[in-house]
Order: structure tokens, then sequence, then C-alpha cells
């Protein structure tokens, strides 16, 4: 791998991290574009390893918030009184909702790392989770803000995290899509996807770093294309934040069916191979 090419990936990555996209299907497809054999597990290591720049941008842009929970949560677990408190709260709904996609992620590791990255996942899975999108957004009322969250949402949303283990459906387009059908509001339900992704990203960046390290890709690479989507994924969390607010998620469909649609042309014209 080149630095071109690391800067690329990073650029990828922090970008659609955090959009309702699929981070790991426009990998897949820009490592295509390049050349990179999608199916070598080196490959499929780093796409996993740069994840955890867009994860220090979370913990940085949300570091008030999150050092508040994480005092709350370890004090409550010596001190009574901080039990009750929403903080101490929160920190359990973290901890459970990412348990599903832990276990699930371990469970399934050979299957994700090795069937499902195809290109025909990738471009059906982008198609399909438009439905839930617009669903999600039609069906939510959208009432309850995040002092109504509940231990069961955090837990119904984890299991939905699960499905972003397919390239293509997006760790966020399925955390956000879970939160709306749990009437949660719009924001709440994106800061909550925020949250999540760090247990989640963060096991599988370093679970998957045994891979990268003496591998074909140099650590230079490895350390430019995480720091790359630190810097663009930093950017991605403000804007998607201020968007969320104002407009549905159903914005981002057309741009989904189109790339979903020309990743199975160009599969199915035989202009493109599937791994």
């Amino acid at each position: 791998m080149t630095y071109f090419e690391a800067i690329i990936l990073g650029i990828v990555e922090g970008l659609t991290e955090f959009l309702p996209v699929s981070s790991t299907g426009h990998l897949t497809v820009v490592e295509k574009m390049l050349g990179l054999p999608v199916d070598d597990p080196a490959i499929t290591a780093y796409t996993a390893v740069i994840q955890m720049g867009a994860i220090a941008a979370v913990l940085i842009y949300f570091w008030s918030d999150i050092r508040r929970i994480a005092v709350a949560w370890a004090k409550g677990l010596v001190r009574p009184e901080y039990r009750g408190s929403f903080d101490h709260r929160y920190g359990w709904f973290i901890i459970v909702g990412s348990i599903p996609i832990g276990v699930v992620g371990f469970l399934a590791r050979d299957v994700i790392s090795g069937p499902l990255r195809s290109l025909w996942w990738v471009g059906a899975s982008l198609i399909f989770w438009c439905a839930v999108m617009v669903v999600a957004e039609s069906r939510g009322r959208q009432d309850r803000g995040e002092r109504q969250l509940t231990l069961k949402d955090t837990f119904v949303i984890g299991l939905v995290q699960c499905f972003a283990l397919v390239p293509g459906v997006s760790r966020s387009g399925a955390t956000i899509s879970a939160g709306l059908l749990r009437n949660l509001d719009r924001v709440t339900a994106t800061r909550l996807s925020f949250y999540l992704s760090i247990p989640a990203l963060t096991a599988a960046g370093l679970f998957e770093l045994k891979d990268v390290v003496g591998s074909h890709i140099g650590i230079g690479q490895t350390v430019v294309g995480t720091l790359v989507s630190f810097v663009v994924a930093y950017a991605a969390i403000a804007w998607l934040l201020r968007f969320v607010a104002h407009h549905t998620i159903v914005w981002f469909v057309p741009y989904r069916l189109l790339v979903g649609g020309a990743v199975l042309l160009a599969l199915g014209t035989g202009w493109a191979s599937a791994t």
C-alpha cells in the first residue's frame, strides 16, 4: 500500500464512518478501485484499524460528556448515591448496548472477513437498508429525548447494530434507524450512535491490529491513514449533528441507491469482480 492509497482510504473512512452510508462498504469499493485485494486479511484488518482514528475524533469531540459519564459510572460502582444518576445509568446503557455486536462480531469474525467481503453484499446492503431508514423516519414518533432513554432501548439498538457487520448496511444507519423506531428523537439517536461506536470500533481495531503489524502494509501507511481518518471524522461529526437537527436521514437514501446500483451494475456487466 502506498502513502497516497493510505491517505485516500483515511479520507473515505473519516468521511463515511458516522454518516449512514457505510464506511466499510465505501472502503471496499475504493480499495477495489485502487487495485487492492479486498479479500486480503491484511487489507480487511487495515480497514478496521484506521477506524480508531474516527474513534479518537469521537472521544475528543465529546470528551466532557464522556468523562462525566465515565466518572459517574465508576463512582456508582462503589458509592450507592451515584447509582440513580442519569450519567451512571448512561454508562451502563453504553456497555449493555455494546455487548451484542461484541459477541456476534467475535463469533462471526471469519464470515465477516471472508464471504461478506464481497461487492455483491456491499451493493445489495446499500440498497436494502434504505427501506429500513425510510420506515424508521416515517414510523418513529421522535417524542423521546436523552433523559427518556432506557436500558431496553440501548439493548435493542445494540442488537440492530449487529446488522452493520454486513458491509453496506452502515453502523450509524443501523443504530440511528433503531433509535428512531424506539421513538427517540433524531439527535438523541445520533449521539447514542456515536457513543456506541467507541467500544465496538475500538475492540475491532485492536483485535485486527495484529494482522496489520508485520504484513505487507507498512506501519507508516497505517499511521497516516489513521491520522487522516481522525481529522476528517472530527469534521464529519460536527456536520452530522447539525444536519440531523433539521433534516431526516432519508436525505442519504438517494446517494445509497445510486452507489449500490452502480456497484451491482458494475458486477452484473462484468466490469468489476466481487472480490
